[in-house]
């Protein structure tokens, strides 16, 4: 028999399901992400030597798939609040086997272009935005811990697949994409069509995880803490741009090395398999990251890691550039790859801990379009500056400066939510906006 709330309503059990959608999305986002985001930056120099485009032209491809998944953020977040991830995960991702599929047959720059921002389309349907919604709302008890179990499967996409990717690449670019193609199509489109489900409020009346809501003793039936808030009202809000801020310096410098990376450990004189082996070791890092940041959040907030971390990251550029010496990678590759890992999964959480789930899909919409402008802008300005500089020494030099400023604005962004959270719990608002949802008195 089930026991009652304070309310008197039985309480309701977490439904196994939601495990299985992690589950689920762990497979599809991992090969999803390790087709369509880290295998590029094995393509690019094979594409050069065969094709003769440019590195800059290479790249541009590239920024401008993730300028459309950019875009698109902000409609599939309100479509993910209304309608929830079957329709339109089954879609992008059936989009984007047949889209990896015309990459492997591609001989113009133009048909190139056109083929990636398509495939920046399905980047918006299939990759974490989605990903994170539905376990979102699927979860609140025990958010933390399935968003963790998502991210450190997926972390390990750049591991498998790019070692992966080159090893096709030794039997031919075209060949590989043809390979890869069906592994996507395989893995991805037929788990998003069976396996997704609906947003948990449609299938019962209670919260999906069964989490009562607490109440003032004596009181009606009045949550203490909201659902969450409108992103009409986060986007008032000064914590939001700060928070902003702090991913989008931070993917800003992920995005130039997610494309360039190996091309830069080759210009340093490290072999092509070292390459690829050191960008894959990344993953894995990353997987490390985001394990443990799992007990330093139960002894710091979530805030003061990732801040921390980014500081690490710029920490690890530096080692890669001054210590010309297997350390120096081996530092890049734990303190840069666990940054990484970070990024990902305290980009969910905080949005989650800030704002909670009444409008996460749309908010977070809001927050992947600023991202994915800033990560499509690292890949093309580091392509240009390779261009002209003929090195990627600057480069480096300057993504260890966008950790740094990263840092700084996560302070910032921290800072900036407790004092709006102060403002709320007192009654009073503060000079950005009203307290989040506040009910209205009745006159």
């Amino acid at each position: 028999m089930r026991a009652a709330t304070s309310t008197g309503r039985p309480a309701q059990p977490r439904p196994s399901y939601g495990w299985v959608l992690v589950a689920v999305l762990a497979v599809t986002e991992t090969t999803s992400y390790g087709v369509l985001t880290y295998a590029f930056a094995v393509f690019l120099l094979p594409m050069h030597a065969e094709l003769g485009w440019s590195r800059a032209q290479l790249s541009g491809a590239y920024t401008l798939a993730l300028l459309v998944w950019g875009l698109a953020a902000v409609p599939v977040g309100r479509w993910l609040d209304r309608h929830g991830p079957r329709a339109l995960m089954t879609t992008g991702s059936t989009l984007a086997t047949l889209l990896v599929l015309a990459w492997a047959h591609t001989h113009q720059l133009a048909g190139f272009y056109i083929i990636w921002a398509g495939i920046g389309l399905t980047m918006a349907a299939v990759l974490y935005e989605p990903a994170f919604a539905t376990i979102t709302t699927w979860f609140t008890a025990g958010r933390d811990q399935a968003l963790l179990a998502l991210t450190v499967v997926a972390g390990f996409a750049s591991t498998i697949y790019v070692p992966l990717a080159q090893w096709l690449v030794d039997t031919g670019w075209r060949n590989a994409l043809i390979i890869l193609a069906a592994l996507l199509g395989t893995l991805t489109i037929v788990p998003h069509a069976l396996l997704l489900r609906p947003r948990p409020h449609r299938l019962d009346p209670e919260p999906a995880d069964g989490a009562a809501a607490a109440t003032i003793p004596g009181a009606a039936a009045t949550p203490v803490m909201p659902a969450g808030i409108r992103a009409r009202t986060a986007l008032r809000q000064a914590a939001f741009w700060w928070l902003a801020a702090a991913f989008m310096l931070a993917h800003l410098g992920s995005g130039a090395l997610s494309v360039h990376l190996v091309a830069a450990l080759r210009e340093q004189g490290y072999s092509p398999g070292t390459a690829a082996a050191a960008t894959g070791l990344l993953g894995a890092s990353a997987v490390a990251g985001r394990i443990l940041m799992a007990p330093a959040s139960r002894r710091w907030s979530r805030s003061n890691i990732t801040a921390t971390i980014f500081a690490l990251q710029a920490v690890g550029i530096l080692a890669l550039l001054g210590l010309h010496h297997p350390l120096g990678i081996v530092m890049f590759v734990v303190l840069f790859g666990a940054g990484r890992g970070i990024i990902s999964l305290a980009r969910a959480t905080l949005v989650a801990d800030f704002y909670g789930r009444r409008e996460y899909a749309s908010i977070n919409g809001v927050l992947a379009l600023l991202l994915t402008a800033a990560t499509a802008l690292g890949p093309l300005g580091a392509g240009v500056l390779r261009t002209y500089l003929r090195s990627y020494t600057p480069i480096l030099c300057l993504v260890a400066i966008t950790a740094a400023l990263a840092a700084a604005a996560m302070l910032t962004a921290q800072h900036s939510q407790q004092r709006h959270q102060a403002a709320a719990l007192n009654g009073k608002p503060d000079s950005q906006q009203p307290p989040p949802d506040a009910p209205r008195r009745q006159r």
